[in-house]
This record gives structure tokens, C-alpha cells and sequence, in this order.
């Protein structure tokens, strides 16, 4: 999650956080970690980002070796209080200030929360923290507009769009709509380190 309100960070109070636990609850990313599956070993390494209650995190574990992040330490506190030994660290999706790599960077419905240019970031840094032929699992809502609520913002994309972006960094391997509350209205994206990327 990351997320801005009003100069604050909305995920920063326990009661949004829990407001989000409740209203999420019929949800998890269930369609994105079949498809990831079916191209990532057991006993991979993963970071999550933006873990947000680490729903999708307790069915990565089982067959990975995932590292969970979220910029809101309320969210990560709240994950401890189940898994305490979890591997879990603050990190801006942005920015990824990190010191390690992995096979695997996945996000259910949180890259949506950069504006576009916020992702083209993300998405540059993702691509250096991951392993050679390292993969990427993302998704995001469907659509051509970009909405603020409650101080949040979502960023709307068709697939052609994500196709562009993702293009410059990756070698897709699957981008499709798939259903989360309408049928059609969400995308994922599976994406592959290209071999030579700048800097390496």
C-alpha cells in the first residue's frame, strides 16, 4: 500500500488499516499466484510488495521463500502478531531502497497507487533488484481514467497500455483481464528480466 492522504499516509492509522482488513476479506490474489506457479520453482525467492494484510503472502509461502513489505509499519505490525517470524520490511514501491535480490518481485493491485510516471520508476528499480531471468507478477484495475477517493489515487490501464510500459524493462509472457468483482475488470501482468539490462 502506498498511499498518500491529505500529506499523510493513509495506511498509517490502525483504523484505516482495519477498515481495509474488513472490506478486503472477500478478496486475494488466488488467479495471480496460479499463473505464477506455473512459471516460478518452488523455493524461489519473492518480495511482495505492498503486502497490505498478507493474505497473499500465507499462500506464497507455501511454496516460496517470500519477503513481504508494505510502507505502512501498522500493516506489517499487524501481519506479526500472526506470523512472527516473518521476513517483512517498510519499503516505498517507488523507490525500493533495498540491498538484496530475487527471483521474483509480485504485486496484487498496488502499482495502480503511482501515478504513470511513479510506475516507470518502480518499475526501472524492480529490474535491478531482480536475479537474472527474474520475474515480475503484477495486477492492476482495468480501464482509462485515473480517480481519487478518500485521498487515494487509482490509476486505471487498458492492456495495450501495460504492454508499453512493462516492454521497455521486460519480456512479457502473459498479460490477460481477468474478474475480481466484474468480469473483465482487472489485468495482470507476467514479465521476465530482459538479459542486458543498464548497469548491470
Amino acid at each position: 500500500m502506498f498511499i498518500l492522504m491529505k500529506g499523510k499516509f493513509y495506511y498509517n492509522s490502525l483504523k484505516n488499516v482495519k477498515d481495509y482488513i474488513r472490506i478486503s476479506r472477500p478478496y486475494n490474489g488466488k488467479v495471480l499466484i496460479n499463473v505464477l506457479r506455473e512459471h516460478l520453482e518452488p523455493g524461489s525467492t519473492i518480495l511482495e510488495i505492498g503486502m497490505g494484510p498478507g493474505k497473499d503472502m500465507d499462500m506464497l509461502i507455501k511454496n516460496y521463500h517470500i519477503t513481504g513489505s508494505d510502507l505502512s509499519s501498522v500493516f506489517l505490525e499487524e501481519y506479526r502478531k500472526r506470523q512472527a517470524g516473518a521476513d517483512l520490511m517498510i519499503l516505498d514501491a517507488r523507490t525500493l531502497e533495498i540491498e538484496k535480490t530475487f527471483d521474483c518481485i509480485y504485486s496484487n493491485k498496488v502499482l495502480h497507487h503511482l501515478s504513470k510516471d511513479g510506475l516507470l520508476v518502480s518499475l526501472k528499480r524492480q529490474a535491478k533488484f531482480l536475479n537474472p531471468g527474474g520475474l515480475i507478477m503484477h495486477s492492476f484495475w482495468e480501464g482509462d481514467r485515473e480517480d481519487v477517493l478518500s485521498g487515494m489515487r487509482f490509476v486505471y490501464y487498458r492492456i495495450e497500455q501495460l504492454r508499453k510500459i512493462f516492454s521497455g524493462y521486460f519480456e512479457i509472457l502473459g498479460i490477460k483481464a481477468y474478474e475480481e468483482e466484474l468480469p473483465g475488470d482487472s489485468i495482470w501482468v507476467l514479465a521476465k528480466r530482459k538479459a542486458y539490462q543498464a548497469g548491470d
